[in-house]
């Protein structure tokens, strides 16, 4: 958590804190992540979250954020999107389970028959912006959750710019990131 909220060098652990040897706290969280502690601990917090408070997960709310890549990473897709020649990573996130809900709200970057098409298939109702149609369609009303979401994700110093070269390594860190945003929810409800 140290790195992801100051953007330190593994290398550059401080010692004092009991943090040990940078390099194996990197291993650690490789680890941790490939036997998918992140995941199952935000399941435990989503059921004490549930516990506290019923979920509706009749809708869900779409979006994803483009972060510069620092270092240079696995090569990526040329269909992916690149910022000025460089390197980038897209997140995605949604603000409750896509799966369970009956309507999936998205914005105009997902205007295309498609994701419409995809949605459809999977019994949900895509509910989809429409390019070159004047704002105020009332999305914004349900959409502003994600957008709330995607600003505490980069809230973590580590998430707004892509320093790690590995994917696993970033998504680790989107993992502890998930944790920490579902513990402040947990928190302040129960």
């Amino acid at each position: 958590m140290f790195v992801l909220h100051t953007v330190i060098q593994w290398e550059y652990l401080p010692q004092e804190l009991g943090f040990g040897s940078g390099m194996t706290c990197w291993r650690r969280l490789a680890a941790w992540n490939e036997a998918g502690v992140w995941d199952r601990l935000h399941a435990v917090m989503l059921t004490k979250l549930r516990a506290a408070k019923p979920l509706d997960w009749s809708r869900a709310v779409i979006n994803s954020s483009h972060v510069r890549a620092a270092r240079r990473g696995p090569k990526a897709d040329p269909a992916r999107s690149t910022a000025h020649g460089r390197a980038a990573s897209t997140t995605s996130s949604s603000t409750d389970r896509a799966s369970r809900s009956r309507c999936l709200l998205e914005d105009r970057d997902y205007d295309h028959d498609k994701y419409r098409r995809l949605v459809w298939a999977q019994g949900i109702k895509p509910v989809i912006a429409r390019r070159g149609v004047p704002h105020g369609s009332g999305l914004g009303v349900h959409r502003w959750v994600v957008e709330r979401t995607i600003a505490w994700f980069h809230g973590f110093r580590r998430l707004r710019v892509r320093w790690e070269r590995r994917d696993d390594i970033h998504e680790a860190f989107l993992g502890i990131a998930t944790c920490l945003i579902t513990h402040r929810h947990v928190q302040r409800l129960c």
